[in-house]
This record gives structure tokens, sequence and C-alpha cells, in this order.
């Protein structure tokens, strides 16, 4: 049996091998854990190639240093074999790692796997010594490196697959690097040379073993440095992403009027924060820590600060409104939106917020409430004052029919006194009708002007009655058009508020008998039909001047008017109709030729939504 040793020098030479091999690793398998450019299986490759040819590097050296005092000389094919062994065993255990997204039951399967690969490396590579001996090995000492070999593989690709950052990565590859190291050891004590007869006195041969294992070394750095140098590259570039995506959402934050912060878990601002500055004029000796909050408004401080405990302990998103003091001064109104950072424990680490400028809408919004209040003020005393002069008439018109009867009684059996008696009380009844539809509108107006939105009664109505009383008491301009209202005497029945019916169909036959052609007769006429179980399509046609298609969408846009203006309007009535009609859960179309006519279609449902009321059975459709 030969006594053996080791050479110091060679033996701190593998072990360094060892922990450069494990950093370039760990460095290495970052790559593949984080977002990588393009495919994975470079580095994966590169992984493979750093880890398995550094082991395998620092085992060559490792038997180098390894004195027997006989001659020594490897197997080329032997000692390849086992540094491809090397190489996929690592390879493939970085592969299905990440493949496995590095989690725990990826590295319990890959991590023995790779030990077997490294243990097999080491015992390939022992094979491949040429001796004048006889190599033999201690089972237990064997199976104690290989159970190093695989707890040393499972702890790199956990290691590999780790956040870290570089004061860690170089604890983790000494540790690492030394458990490897460690491995070669044992497995080295664990063989006994024995030396055969003719050299038993040989004298101690080297064979330049000291000198190959430098070129071995300085050539496995030099490998182990490039592909430090390819991940140092890849880093610089995925920093540059970075930058540049900073870069993008500070411009998209600034598009959008707004400025971005950060605090810490308890929300005290740290370090450079230009855009909280630039918003408040606070230097950063006065807005870190808590210091931001003097720029708040006082009347607004209680209400963050307990919406801001509220949601930390919640641990959800910050949304808050508050007034904020500007570099100039003055008070501006932001909308306050931050989100929780998570550390990997999923503690809150820090919270990234935005405050963006709302103060020109909430000054939109308080005129428009203004305007709102000053218009409903308005209507209440415009529809007050309406009253008296309806009084009157009301008045008036009591009188004139006081009047019919008296001057009927004096005509007597006049031939004429029938005929005046018809017509005086048709007159008074179009009159009575008028006058009640304004105090319904009136009373409408006042009930709008106290609740500050329209409400609708449902009722059921009888269409045809309806439109027939709309029709005549259009009656007089319908004359003095020279037109010929057609009311169908049945027309299917709906639910829905009487006073907005009135007032679309009002609308509609006004403007039809308003934009007739005077050249020809006119005629307007109302039709009906189904669009299903629950629709009914109303159609107001007239013969009249036509639209042109290009306004066909505009005549719906308040205060636009289409075509020649030679007749009196504001461009009213049409917006507050399809505003009507919507309301009651329907919808208009216009369709129109000039010089031919125009067709309204006012599609309603025949049953008013939540209305409580039996539904209305629908009467048959008359013939035109």
């Amino acid at each position: 049996m030969v006594h053996t040793g080791f050479n110091p020098a060679l033996v701190a030479l593998s072990i360094g091998l060892a922990v450069f091999a494990s950093y370039t690793a760990l460095d290495l398998g970052a790559r593949v854990r984080g977002p990588v450019a393009g495919p994975r299986w470079p580095w994966v490759a590169g992984a493979a190639v750093a880890m398995g040819g550094g082991i395998w590097s620092m085992h060559f050296v490792g038997m180098l240093a390894f004195e027997m005092g006989l001659p020594a000389d490897y197997d080329l094919g032997v000692t390849l074999l086992s540094l491809v062994i090397a190489v996929a065993a690592t390879g493939a255990g970085f592969a299905w790692v990440a493949r496995t997204g590095g989690s725990p039951d990826g590295v319990l399967v890959a991590g023995p796997l790779m030990g077997l690969g490294v243990a097999g490396m080491h015992y390939t590579g022992m094979a491949a010594l040429r001796i004048p001996g006889h190599l033999s090995y201690s089972p237990s000492i064997v199976a104690v490196s290989i159970v190093i070999a695989v707890t040393a593989a499972t702890a790199a690709l956990w290691l590999a697959f780790r956040q870290h950052g570089v004061a860690q990565k170089l604890v983790a590859a000494c540790i690492m690097g030394i458990a490897v190291a460690g491995m070669h050891y044992t497995g080295m004590a664990a063989a006994t040379v024995t030396a055969s007869d003719a050299a038993a006195h040989a004298g101690m041969a080297k064979a330049g073993q000291e000198s190959l294992a430098v070129y071995v070394a300085g050539t496995t750095f030099l490998i182990l440095f490039l592909a430090m140098l390819a991940s140092s590259l890849d880093q610089q570039r995925v920093q540059q992403d970075l930058q540049a995506s900073e870069a993008r959402f500070r411009a998209a934050v600034q598009a959008l009027r707004g400025v971005l912060w950060t605090n810490d878990a308890e929300g005290r601002m740290v370090g450079e924060q230009p855009g909280w500055s630039a918003i408040t004029g606070q230097t950063r000796a006065q807005y870190e820590g808590f210091g931001w909050a003097d720029a708040v408004h006082p009347d607004d401080v209680k209400s963050s600060v307990e919406t801001w405990n509220a949601t930390v302990s919640a641990r959800r998103t910050y949304v808050h409104e508050h007034r904020v003091r500007s570099r100039d001064g003055t008070w501006r109104h932001y909308a306050i939106r931050a989100v929780p950072v998570l550390d990997r424990r999923g503690a809150i680490r820090e919270w990234v917020g935005v405050h963006t400028d709302i103060t020109e809408q909430r000054e939109a919004e308080a005129e428009l409430r203004e305007s709102n209040e000053e218009i409903q003020r308005y209507a209440y005393i415009v529809s007050h004052d309406l009253r008296a002069p309806l009084v009157n008439v009301m008045g008036f018109t009591s009188e004139l029919d006081s009047a019919r009867l008296e001057i009927g009684a004096a005509l007597g059996d006049h031939p004429d006194a029938a005929r005046l008696d018809a017509d005086f009380a048709e007159a008074l009844g179009f009159i009575k009708a008028a006058v009640n539809r304004m105090e319904a509108l009136i009373a409408a107006i006042l009930k709008l002007s106290r609740e500050g939105r329209r409400q609708f009664t449902p009722e059921h109505l009888d269409m045809a009655a309806v439109l027939q009383a709309v029709a005549d008491a259009l009656r007089h301009q319908a004359e003095a058009a020279g037109a010929h209202v057609i009311i169908p005497a049945t027309l299917p029945g709906i639910v829905a508020d009487r006073l907005a019916v009135e007032q679309i169909f009002g609308n509609l036959l006004d403007n039809a008998i308003k934009y007739l052609d005077p050249s020809r007769p006119g005629r307007i006429a109302v039709t009906a039909r189904s669009t299903g179980p629950r629709g009914i399509c109303f159609s107001v046609t007239d013969n009249g001047r036509g639209i042109a298609e290009r306004d066909h969408a505009r005549v719906f846009e308040l205060f636009r008017r289409s075509g020649a203006q030679d007749r009196p309007g504001e461009g009213i009535g049409l917006a507050h109709v399809k505003a009507l009609v919507r309301s009651l859960g329907g919808r208009i179309d216009v369709s129109s030729t000039l010089g031919k006519g125009t067709t309204f279609d006012v599609t309603l449902p025949s049953r008013a939504a939540n209305a409580d009321l039996e539904a209305v059975e629908p009467t048959p459709m008359a013939a035109e």
C-alpha cells in the first residue's frame, strides 16, 4: 500500500475553482430564473458549462494534487467522458428546475439526479487514472461522498433559483464551493492505492502535474470569466430596459398630470422625491419622514391619515382625495392612488403612489352644481309665475262658457244658434285641453325643481285616444297649413307616463306640420307595428320638405337645426324628444328624403320597466 498525500497549493487552487464556478453558476442561474430576452436554453447551457466544467476542473486539479509517489497518466477518452457527464448532469438539473419555475418539488427531483451525475463524474475521472498499481474503495466512505454530492447539488440548484444580492451570492458560492470540494476529497479519501512490485521502489514522479494543473485551472478561469462577462453584459441590458421602462412610466404619469412618489411601509417619505417637491416646493429635509403631511390642507389631514391606516391594515390599494399646498401657496385638489409593493415573505416593503391634479375637474363640477341649482330655482320661479296667467285664462274660459249659454238662450230658435253653440263649445274644449296640458307641464317643472330629477308615473294608455287628443290640440296649426293629420281609430295600447308620451308625439306632429311643403297638400299619418313581444313602433310620416341625409343624426342635437331656417324654433324639441324616449326605455330613428318627406320611428316598450300595473292587451291595428 502506497503512502499518499496532497499538494496544499493545488488543493487551495481546486477549492478556489469550486467557489468561482459556484458563483458563476449562481449568477447564470439568476438569468434563467428572471426575465430573459429570447430563448432560455443558452443560459441553461452556460450555467451547465460553468457549473459542470468548474466542478470537473476542480476534480481534475484535485486529482493532480493527489501525491502517490508513483508515475501517473490519464486516459484521454475516459477523462473527456467524465467532463461530459458533469456538464450533462448539471445542465439537466438546471433545465428541469427552470422548467418547473424553481419550485421545491423541481429542486428535490433535479438535485439528487444532478448529485448522482457529479458523483459519477468523480469516479469516472478516478477510473481514467493510469498508475502502476491498484485502486480500491471503502464502500462506506463512497456512500458518504455520494450523500455530500447530492446535498451539494440540491443546495446549488436551490440557491441558483432564489432571490439574492451580491453579498448573499458570495456567501452561497463559498458554502457551495466548499461542499463540492468536500465531496471530492471525501471521495479521494475512500480510495486506497496499492503499488505493484515493479513500482514499489520507484522514485517520486510528478510528470509535470503542477504545470498541467495550472493550465487546466487557467483555462477554466478564463471560461468562467467569459461567462461572468456575458452575465454582466446581460445585466446591463436588463438595467437599461428597466431604466427605459421607468422613464416610460414616469412620462405616462406626467401625461396624466400626476406625480409619482414612494413611501416606506409605514408611510414615511424616504430618498429623493422630485415629483412631490415639484408640486409642493418642499425640500427633502421638509418632506422626509411624515413631513409631507405639512403640505396637506389642515382640514384634510385627519381623513387622509385615517384612510391610510385603514388601508395599511387591510393591505389594499390606497384611494383618497385631499388638497395640497402648491409651490405658489394656493391649494389644489389631488386624487391619490397608491399600491403596496410586497417582499417575498408577503410583507409590505413600500408604497408606490400617484398624485393626480383634479382641481379643474372639481371646479367644473362645482360650477355645474351651482348652475344646476340656479336653473332649478329659475324653473321653480317661472313655473310658479306661469300659474297666475293660467288661472286668468281658466277664469275667462269659464266666463266664456257662461256667456255661450246666455247667447244660446237669447238666440232661441234662431237657425244659426245650434251651429254657433257647437263651434263655441269645440273652441272652448280645445282651450280647456291646452290649459290642462299646460297645468300638467307646470306641475312637472315644479316637481323637477324640487326633486332634482324627473319622475315618471306609468299608466295604461289608449294610444289612439292620446294621439287624437294631441292632434286635436294642433288642429288650428294643421288647418292653417292646409294639412290633414290621420290618427287610426285603434292603436296598440302601452303602459307609460302620459305627459311624456304627449310631449314626444306633440313635438313630432308639430314639427311635421311646421315643415310641410306649401306647394302641395300636406299629409301626416301615424301608424304602429309590433317589434316583438314587448315593443311597439309608432311611426309619424309626413310628405313635407324632408331632411338631408347628412343632417339625420344632427337633428337630435341640442340647439342644432337643419335645412332652411325660415320657421321659428331653437333646436330643442327633437333633442328633448330623444331624451324622453330613452328615459322610457325606447329609441327613435329617422328616415327622410329631400322633397319627399320624413318618417320618425318611435319604438317604446309595451310595458314600462318596474311598472306595478297589469299587462296591457294590445288592441287590433286598423288599416290606414
